[in-house]
């Protein structure tokens, strides 16, 4: 499974991003994408921000599951009591069937399995925290694009530890 991660922020403009594939069952960490999916990534995940804004006031919760489906991509979201969004582009190895309603382990063989959406909210729940750290440094403002190699590493982690 290939990944496309994005912190946007409060206006909307892209704080962060990161491309890394599945480390799990054998994976390398290589993102998948082919050349023509990799220019539509940053297309696909702000686009799936009309519908966050719409989840997220439905029922009050941070991580908001998958909130978008965009052809074989899925945009799950988890958003921060400061109004960033943390939007995970995944796309399954295969393609998903639509009527699929089968429960695997394998964590790329289907995006809505709830051990896909534990994987990914535990991988969330983590950039968190790095994020909350990242921002309380004196010298970050508000909607400020984060460059700092210690949270891009720490990311980086989180996406080998989980998915």
């Amino acid at each position: 499974m290939s990944y496309y991660f994005a912190i946007v922020g409060t206006q909307d403009n892209p704080l962060f991003e990161h491309e890394f594939g599945t480390s799990k069952q054998g994976g390398d960490g290589q993102p998948r994408f082919s050349e023509q999916a990799r220019h539509m990534n940053q297309f696909i995940v702000h686009s799936s921000l009309d519908i966050v804004e719409e989840v997220q006031w439905g029922g009050g919760q941070m991580y908001l599951k998958c909130v978008d489906k965009f052809f074989n991509n899925y945009v799950s979201c988890f958003v921060t009591g400061g109004n960033a969004k943390f939007l995970l582009l995944h796309q399954p190895t295969t393609p998903v069937p639509a009527a699929s309603t089968r429960s695997s382990t394998s964590i790329g063989a289907n995006p809505t399995s709830p051990q896909t959406e534990e994987a990914v909210r535990s991988f969330m729940l983590e950039v968190y925290e790095s994020w909350v750290k990242a921002v309380m440094n004196p010298f970050y403002r508000a909607n400020m694009e984060v460059r700092s190699p210690v949270f891009r590493q720490r990311v980086v982690a989180a996406g080998r530890k989980y998915l």
